[in-house]
């Protein structure tokens, strides 16, 4: 197959930064590439050096930094170095020390610095080379290669004979255009798990008649999308009986398998050709971390921070077809192997277990809501060949949905407020159908749980329920933006516990007062868990009282350890789907209101004396013409 180059989207060039101690040939290696010839007379610290365009056949402009090995100049190389998207390190082949330096001071030194990214060794003045005293490179080479992984290559050169002197930037810029080690595990000596994966998805997009194998028609278009020329029929044959020599199961009788397909980008990195899997990798859309780049994915973009993101009608279906076609023992749940079939060509597996369409349908969801281009990318990671751009759909405002009393929203995010302890945990397990645990766990950071709620005339909704922690409440809370994602907020507290009724009663009022200011005003409930326990005695008629100040629904009451939490999630759904009721309203925001209506009429009583007053005038010019005219 053809090679190809492909510089991964890079435009800004690669940055070379040449490091080693004082003596080793630096700058004379940088003027020799850059002239094409040697010079006596070389500054010790040469100005940045720029190699054109079509230096290589890359066409990416190489930027070459020189460094000074003096203390005094530690802090600007040490800049440099953090800037590089390569170092090249030099050691002098006529004096063992200066190799010795590399793994006793410059390799440490870049770690201590953070810089990770590749590293080239070269020996330079290799003119100079005395071969009864000095160790082989091969040796010399797997030693640091064991300590330091950041190695990509060791090479040896002479600025004064020119020997291997453009290589040395070749492999520099090679080492950052087209990387080795998202490819290739240098432990196990084989394709990343990743690069597999990604494989795989090509292979299957490849494989248009899904008869497990490519035919010569099937290569020939892959060999064509990737390097634009086809293959010869006798290229063709001598790839096959290449793969069948030393994968017997690669070829079979409709083709090259998966296992072929496999082994022949793994004999590009073994000739060292890491450029024509890129080629390949890239022509199907994929970054440097093996991930789907996001100029590939089209993923529709919100106007307001009150809309979100949702999958389409198209998309939904797709996963149901999927979901069924997984379903191999029809017993209506994908079963972890199942799952593992399914994201084979992800970059990593979703774990999700044992999994039920309306779980399967829900987590999806729950993806699009949080991470639209990792929903995009999913998609497409599992076989999606609609448009891309055709899978998402950005819902309308909140603040709309209010104004006209309805919403078109298919997932709903609720936001759970309360205490510690107070029973949200507890409410996101019951959602998901978890038994109850009296072990208590604090809540730390944000916790999901996403399920579908089927109505009674039928519909299916998501609802997500968000978990916010006690102690994250002012943090978040900070955020003007934060109530514009929430379509429901509820309230839990423990009824037998006092504190935790006034925490809640609390929390509400600074949503309610957030809602308020920000025009993110949300529906909002309040749950009275652990009814099972004898309530605390003024918490009824505290609650009730408070629910009717601020105007909206009496507290619900249920216990999770009795189960009866079923009916509260269809209670947030329906909450939700009327978005102008059950919004509080402070006793701030009530004056506010009474006083912008009562401007509001000030201005309306102003506007019509101001009319009367102007007809008047009229009237008046009027009769004065109709006297003068009559006179």
């Amino acid at each position: 197959m053809l090679n190809h180059s492909s510089s991964g989207g890079r435009t800004n060039g690669v940055r070379v930064v040449v490091a080693g101690d004082r003596g080793t040939g630096k700058s004379s290696l940088i003027a020799a590439v850059a002239s094409e010839s040697f010079s006596e007379t070389v500054p010790p610290v040469l100005p940045l050096t720029v190699l054109p365009t079509d230096f290589y056949p890359d066409n990416v402009p190489i930027t070459v930094v020189d460094t000074s090995s003096s203390l005094e100049k530690q802090g600007k190389r040490n800049e440099e170095l953090k800037q590089a998207d390569v170092v090249v390190l030099t050691y002098a082949c006529n004096e063992p020390s200066t190799f010795s330096r590399l793994s006793s001071y410059w390799l440490p030194e870049l770690e201590r610095l953070e810089v990770k990214v590749p590293v080239v060794v070269v020996g330079c003045k290799l003119d100079l080379h005395d071969e009864s005293q000095q160790v082989s490179l091969e040796r010399l080479m797997n030693q640091l290669l064991q300590q330091f992984k950041e190695i990509v290559t060791c090479i040896e050169c002479s600025a004064v004979t020119l020997y291997q002197v453009p290589e040395v930037f070749y492999f520099a810029q090679k080492a950052v255009l087209h990387p080795i080690d998202p490819l290739f595990d240098q432990e196990s000596q084989a394709l990343t798990d990743r690069c597999v994966r990604a494989l795989r998805r090509i292979f299957v997009l490849c494989d248009r008649d899904m008869d497990d194998a490519l035919s010569d028609t099937e290569l020939n278009e892959f060999q064509v999308k990737c390097f634009d020329a086809p293959l010869q029929p006798s290229e063709i044959n001598g790839v096959k009986t290449v793969v069948q020599q030393n994968v017997p199961e690669g070829v079979n009788s409709n083709g090259l398998t998966f296992p072929g397909f496999l082994y022949v980008h793994s004999m590009f990195l073994r000739k060292g050709r890491p450029e024509t899997l890129w080629a390949v990798l890239r022509n199907y859309g994929y970054d440097n971390d093996l991930k789907l780049r996001n100029d590939s994915l089209p993923v529709p973009s919100k106007n307001a921070s009150d809309q979100s993101v949702e999958l389409t009608n198209e998309a939904v279906e797709f996963l149901n077809g999927i979901f069924r076609l997984l379903d191999t023992d029809k017993d209506r749940a994908l079963r972890p192997a199942e799952v593992d079939k399914l994201f084979c060509t992800a970059p990593s597996r979703n774990d999700m277990g044992y999994i039920t369409l309306n779980g399967f349908l829900s987590q999806w969801a729950l993806m699009t809501l949080l991470d639209p281009p990792c929903s995009v990318a999913n998609l497409i990671y599992i076989g999606y060949s609609g448009n891309p751009a055709a899978a998402l759909r950005v819902t309308r405002r909140r603040s709309v949905d209010r104004k006209k009393q309805a919403t078109e929203r298919n997932v709903f995010q609720c936001y759970v407020f309360g205490s510690k302890n107070s029973g949200k945990s507890a409410l996101l397990d019951s959602f998901l159908g978890r038994p109850f645990s009296n072990n208590y766990t604090p809540t730390t950071a944000e916790q999901f749980a996403a399920n579908t709620i089927e109505l009674i005339r039928g519909t299916k909704k998501v609802l997500v329920l968000r978990e916010i922690p006690e102690g994250e409440v002012p943090k978040v809370l900070l955020n003007q933006d934060y109530l514009a994602a929430c379509d429901v907020a509820i309230f839990v507290y423990d009824s037998s516990n006092e504190h935790s009724w006034k925490k809640s009663r609390d929390m509400l009022e600074q949503v309610a007062r957030q809602g308020e200011l920000t025009g993110y005003r949300v529906p909002c409930l309040l749950i009275a868990a652990k009814d099972d326990l004898t309530p605390y005695p003024r918490a009824v008629q505290d609650s009730v009282k408070a629910t009717q100040e601020l105007g909206i629904e009496a507290p619900i009451h249920l216990s999770m350890k009795l189960g009866d939490s079923s009916n509260v999630f269809h209670r947030i759904v329906s909450v939700a789907e009327h978005p102008h009721l059950s919004i509080p309203e402070t006793e701030i925001g009530r004056k506010r209101k009474q006083y912008h209506r009562l401007l509001q009429n000030t201005l309306i009583f102003a506007s019509v004396g101001t009319a009367m007053a102007v007809v008047g005038v009229a009237a008046l010019r009027a009769y004065a013409v109709k006297k003068k005219s009559s006179g």
